[in-house]
């Protein structure tokens, strides 16, 4: 098994903890299966049953605690100082270890904002107070530590990122060849799912809603499955989001295309405003993104830009992080909303992968929206694959 990911992020994830002034980073998981921790896989790359602890410490001392059936997983990592098995309860080993080491804080994984933050359930946190009954450790929040922990990628996390771009672009041109007239939504999502099984990789969300195909202007915009009741029809749109999961790390890019009719010369004018203005939005919020900014700053310049070109506000976040999943969590480039707590007055870091994305809806037309993947570095975004800057044409 490759461990280089998360050897990765162990060792960034001490450094974090200094860098924070945390003395300790646990994470207490059970029936990972059913009830996934998101912040587990940055660190051990495989899931358990029995209770287990892995506790990283900000000098860098490590320990992981599971039952006797699979501490034999954490030892073959070769990264743990420490791997300690039980059979009736780990309660014993956990507060000896957390006696002898004594941190005064320990962050554990739960957040308010952050969904990726959050994967402690409530019932292993009202376990974990019972443990600790007593005893002077200070339970906090681990957002801070796993905000820059997943959203700082390692040179080997951008490197998959990159192949899985890579794919999702070359994708896109397989899509252009196949496009035609009397293709249902439903027909090109199979195609494209046919595509996907070729390379032996699978979507990067839901297999019922990725990829999601709008045809026209009546096609419900969102998180909506593909559908045989609309079809890709010349002289209107077709709007793809998708992305696919390539050696655990996920694209996410949208395109749009337009369905010439025989006999006309150019995209109607509304079409074409209506793809400048999306694009002049996007390239408003990449030409701020850089280390710094906080994330509604990146979005507000967006936002100005769609409504100054005569369109109404897009109704979510310009850009959210990928990773891991689809959306990874850490600082949102978003608006101030109730609904995205502090995740948009989170600061932008170098090594953040985000997407970049808004589109809107022409009348008689469809929907015309761009999603785009970049990479933020010391001095600005890096595109992590092709740009669409120009409508796609389909001649029919």
């Amino acid at each position: 098994m490759d461990y280089s990911i998360q050897l990765e992020k162990i060792e960034q994830a001490v450094g974090i903890l200094q860098e924070k002034n945390i003395d300790a980073w646990l994470t207490f998981v059970r029936e990972t299966e059913h009830n996934a921790d998101p912040a587990l896989p940055l660190v051990v790359p495989f899931n358990v049953t029995w209770h287990t602890a892995v506790l990283i410490t900000r000098s860098g001392y490590q320990v992981a605690i599971a039952g006797r059936y699979e501490i034999v997983n954490f030892q073959r990592m070769g990264v743990f100082d420490e791997t300690i098995s039980y059979d009736q309860s780990i309660q014993p080993a956990l507060v000896e270890v957390l006696d002898r080491l004594q941190p005064r804080q320990i962050a554990v994984n739960y957040s308010e904002s952050d969904t990726a933050a959050d994967g402690l359930s409530h019932g292993m946190y009202l376990t974990l107070q019972r443990y600790l009954a007593g005893k002077p450790y200070e339970l906090i929040s681990a957002e801070t530590l796993l905000n820059p922990l997943r959203g700082r990628k390692t040179p080997g996390e951008v490197a998959r990122i990159r192949a899985a771009v890579a794919l999702t672009d070359d994708i896109i041109d397989r899509i252009t060849r196949m496009l035609r007239p009397g293709l249902t939504e439903r027909q090109i999502a199979d195609a494209i799912h046919a595509e996907y099984k070729k390379e032996g990789v699978v979507p990067s969300w839901d297999h019922n809603y990725c990829p999601t195909v709008t045809c026209g202007p009546e096609s419900p915009v969102g998180h909506v499955s593909p559908s045989d009741a609309y079809v890709a029809q010349a002289g209107q749109t077709v709007r793809i989001d998708q992305g696919v999961v390539l050696n655990e790390y996920i694209s996410d890019i949208q395109r749009v295309w337009y369905l010439q009719p025989a006999g006309e010369t150019s995209i109607p004018a509304p079409v074409q405003h209506a793809f400048d203005s999306v694009r002049a939005a996007i390239l408003a919020a990449a030409e701020i993104l850089k280390p710094g900014v906080q994330g509604w700053v990146i979005d507000d310049a967006a936002r100005r830009t769609i409504v100054a070109a005569g369109y109404a506000e897009y109704q979510h976040a310009v850009g959210h992080h990928i990773g891991r999943t689809v959306h990874d969590g850490s600082t949102l480039l978003g608006p101030r909303w109730e609904r995205y707590g502090k995740t948009p007055f989170g600061i932008v870091e170098a090594g953040n992968c985000y997407t970049l994305e808004l589109g809107v809806v022409v009348p008689g037309y469809g929907l015309v929206s761009l999603e785009e993947d970049v990479l933020v570095t010391d001095h600005g975004v890096e595109w992590l694959g092709k740009p669409q800057t120009e409508l796609i044409v389909v001649p029919v």
